[in-house]
């Protein structure tokens, strides 16, 4: 009896391209890149800790300068005192603000970075 021309022979070589693209493998930097819900959040809480850092900075520099004019009108003949003051007492814990400022926003920046790297 003659084969059926309906009738054809499958030849499996490998496995199918499906099961080769569904590994169950997560990656995060894939749902930043595809803009979804959850790329969203990754990016809104390192936008939301670097703003968190900012204002820490900001809130202690408005304590460290904010009452300076006070203390400058409390003393209305000190004006080598303000001189000297803002002219050197200022700069060190500015630096070291601006340097706290920078190593925590790379932190943060590191964190995240490990967080959507492959793992």
């Amino acid at each position: 009896m003659p084969q059926d021309p309906t009738e054809r022979r499958v030849v499996v070589t490998g496995l199918p391209r499906r099961a080769l693209r569904s590994s169950g493998y997560y990656r995060p930097r894939t749902e930043i890149d595809e803009q979804t819900t959850l790329g969203h959040t990754y990016v809104r809480s390192l936008m939301r800790i670097q703003l968190r850092t900012g204002l820490t900075v900001f809130a202690v520099l408005a304590l460290l300068i904010g009452p300076l004019p006070l203390v400058f009108a409390a003393a209305p003949d000190a004006r080598r005192l303000e001189w000297a003051v803002l002219g050197f007492g200022l700069y060190p814990p500015l630096v070291l603000l601006a340097r706290w400022y920078v190593r925590r926003a790379e932190r943060n920046e590191r964190d995240f970075v490990r967080l959507v790297e492959d793992r």
